[in-house]
């Protein structure tokens, strides 16, 4: 009887039978069904190393060596099987279920390369674990249907990168019906069966939502163009495509239209979930919060992204570990996350990460914002896409307001025989959405711009560095109007707090002057952001100045500007500061402004786009796992994982102490080398590489335990974020 687990504090064993048979059933169970055969086998072999005399003895506390036992099962794949396709998806999981997927290496890397070509040599080292055979039935899957279920892919017959990514997402897949299998079935041993699942009721919370949109007024030009546009997508609702794209306009009502749409198409199709991606944390929060408040308590939202801290809600122990548990592999029915959080978990090689991919088959995947996909990355990000509708059976919703040619692009970068459906398909009521013009007002002066702006009585000021932001807002006169600073200068606390007063004053403006007449300077707001403030946040601004940027922010900025449509002649200004140097996406955005009187019309996006991706298309066709890659067992999943980064890696967080629950969090930081981490996040501001050096040559920040602390709080405004000169004081 060999073991493969003990319990904690017990006795009591779970033999490596058990638990070899136990992970193959779960993971054939998670499969889509041509890839069933392999997931069991994979299930069935990947604990064989466990046999070897050295891990009984650790195990059992005889020994305290170190044991590798993860690379028997691919080895013993190679021996049991034919040199295939197959064998070798079950070797890249196998070999890297408790390290990771490993890069393929090349066929002279030694044994003590970490490659799967280095692993599989390792034999030598490895003791008999032939006992295997007289307790594990294994029998060979059939090729045959992997084979075909690539074929799925006509691409693939043809294209040796699409192949090569087709197998790549495969075996990631299988490697997460694998790992997920293995923790549960671990989980169940050591803690006892629990299986736990938010669970949503999709009828009912279909039933809420369009009780909601039922309510709302359709008397005005604005609201029937909204009905209309509404009305166009739910006409739809009976199409099957694996992608849809919704260009609805700012003020449309998207949010609740796509999730309307989505949870149509789930019951009609019998998807287990509904995952909806948002480009930001700030996005998230509102999102979350109207969502909950339709549905109340018929849907139970898992809401996955760094900034929250799920011991920070007001549910009860129970379902915070609840939540908890379902973060890992999303075992739940209505999903809220990141684009980082989704696509960095597609193209990971972890197994933390890559636990959760397999719960995305059968799914609607809305994503949100979506012309905020980086171009970077767009090919794989379109890829990941077109895969989990292809091979998992999911349906994707693209939506924004902005929307690039996704049609051509999907065709371009993805898989060119992609089945899409335009949502939209007459955009001529678009124009009823424009609350205001856009305006070139060239080159400016810092103090021009304050000046113009403060003389309005609500203005907000976008610009695109924070240093820029931070030196405005010092510029404008304390007591003298009430004025606003946003940056990631700021720890999201700060932000919060700063966002909830604005608009507070904001409607306390509106109430007090409800035309906006002869409103005293004293009352005049100013707010001075980067661009945090143009997506999720619901703010309502007189006039708008947005520093010349790509044309999806200047765009999205003046989304706050008269967003309710109160106004007539409402303006953003698109200004230049002197001696300004243009990058490619403000060269293009100047450029349309010399050729279409409306920047938000359909045509001048289209072509922003266009331009955009035409300029970078060599280096984005560049982005993928199959770049100088010949052969399957020579791919880089290990590598490519690291590189592959939707945030920019050169910044860096800081703590700062801004509250009671703060202190007590760095504190324990400082004198343990450990802290909860995710509460501490939101207090945090990040800076730059360089920035960070020249805090500590001031030395007024300390690093513990990998984590950087401000230890001067004279360099940090609340209202302003870090200062690189500590405040003046007058004795």
């Amino acid at each position: 009887m060999k073991i493969a687990h003990i319990k904690p504090d017990s006795d009591e064993i779970q033999t490596i039978k058990e638990h070899s048979y136990a992970t193959a059933k779960i993971a054939e169970q998670f499969s889509v069904e041509p890839l069933k055969q392999i997931n069991y086998c994979i299930g069935l072999l990947h604990d064989i190393g466990k046999y070897q005399k050295s891990f009984q003895d650790r195990i059992t506390g005889a020994k305290k060596t170190k044991v590798e036992h993860s690379v028997c099962g691919a080895i013993e794949a190679g021996k049991l099987f034919e040199n295939h396709v197959a064998v070798l998806l079950m070797q890249y999981c196998i070999a890297g279920h408790h390290s990771g997927i490993p890069d393929g290496g090349t066929p002279k890397d030694t044994q003590y390369e970490s490659s799967l070509c280095g692993r599989l040599k390792r034999e030598s080292l490895s003791e008999d674990y032939s006992d295997y055979k007289a307790e594990l039935m294994v029998k060979e899957p059939d090729i045959s249907e992997l084979m075909n279920y690539m074929q799925k892919c006509q691409q693939c017959r043809t294209d040796r990168e699409c192949f090569i990514e087709t197998f790549a997402f495969i075996t990631r897949y299988c490697f997460s019906c694998l790992t997920d299998a293995d923790s549960l079935d671990t989980a169940y041993f050591c803690n006892g069966r629990n299986d736990v699942e938010l669970t949503s009721d999709f009828k009912t919370c279909l039933d809420k939502i369009e009780q909601k949109l039922a309510g709302f007024r359709t008397e005005t030009v604005l609201q029937k163009t909204r009905s209309i546009l509404q009305q166009q997508v739910y006409d739809k609702v009976g199409t099957n495509s694996e992608i849809y794209l919704m260009n609805m306009p700012t003020g449309s009502g998207k949010t609740l239209c796509s999730m309307k749409f989505a949870l149509e198409r789930a019951i009609k199709t019998g998807k287990k979930r509904i995952i909806y991606v948002i480009p930001y944390n700030s996005i998230i929060d509102q999102t979350v919060d109207e969502f909950e408040k339709t549905f109340g308590e018929s849907a139970q939202i898992l809401r996955h992204q760094s900034s929250f801290c799920i011991d920070d809600t007001d549910k009860d122990e129970d379902y915070r570990q609840l939540l908890k548990n379902v973060t890992e592999n999303w075992n739940a029915q209505i999903i809220v996350t990141t684009s980082v959080q989704f696509f960095e978990s597609v193209y990971a090689n972890k197994r933390n990460k890559l636990r959760k991919l397999h719960n995305m088959a059968d799914s609607m995947i809305i994503f949100d914002e979506a012309h905020l996909m980086p171009f970077e990355y767009i090919k794989p990000c379109l890829r990941a896409v077109s895969y989990i509708t292809r091979f998992l059976n999911s349906e994707a919703i693209f939506l924004t307001a902005t929307m690039p040619d996704f049609d051509a692009l999907i065709k371009k970068y993805a898989l060119n025989d992609s089945r899409i459906t335009d949502l939209i398909g007459d955009k001529s009521l678009f124009g009823n959405f424009n609350k205001g013009q856009f305006i070139n007002s060239g080159e400016v002066s810092e103090e021009t711009l304050l000046s113009q702006a403060s003389s309005y009585p609500s203005s907000l000021i976008v610009v695109n560095k924070r240093s820029t932001a931070s030196r405005l807002y010092e510029m404008l006169p304390d007591n003298q109007y009430k004025k606003y600073h946003l940056s990631t200068y700021m720890t999201a606390y700060d932000r919060k707090r700063v966002i909830d007063s604005i608009k507070q004053e904001l409607a306390k403006l509106y109430e007090d002057y409800s035309v906006l007449d002869n409103v005293p300077e004293n009352r005049h707001i100013v707010v001075i952001s980067t661009s945090l403030i143009e997506a999720g946040v619901d703010l309502d601004f007189f006039t708008v100045y947005r520093e010349l940027s790509g044309l999806d922010s200047i765009l999205q900025a003046g989304g706050r500007c008269n967003r309710e449509g109160k106004r007539q002649n409402a303006t953003t200004s698109i200004f230049r500061f002197n001696r300004h140097q243009e990058g490619e996406k403000e060269n293009i955005t100047r450029s349309l402004t010399e050729r279409y009187a409306d920047l938000s019309s359909p045509e001048c996006i289209k072509e922003y786009y266009k331009r955009l991706y035409d300029l970078n298309d060599e280096y984005i066709r560049e982005q993928t796992i199959a770049k100088d890659v010949t052969k399957l067992n020579s791919i880089p999943f290990a590598e490519y994982a690291k590189k592959f980064r939707l945030i920019d890696d050169s910044t860096v967080s800081v703590a700062v102490e801004c509250n009671d629950e703060s202190i007590e969090l760095i504190s324990q930081l400082r004198a343990c080398g450990f802290t909860d981490h995710r509460k501490l996040r939101k207090y945090c501001f990040t800076v730059y590489q360089y920035e960070l050096e020249k805090l500590i040559e001031m030395g007024v920040v300390k690093e513990y335990s990998g984590i950087w602390c401000l230890e001067n709080k004279d360099y940090y405004d609340p209202d302003r974020g870090i200062m690189f000169e500590a405040r003046d004081y007058f004795l």
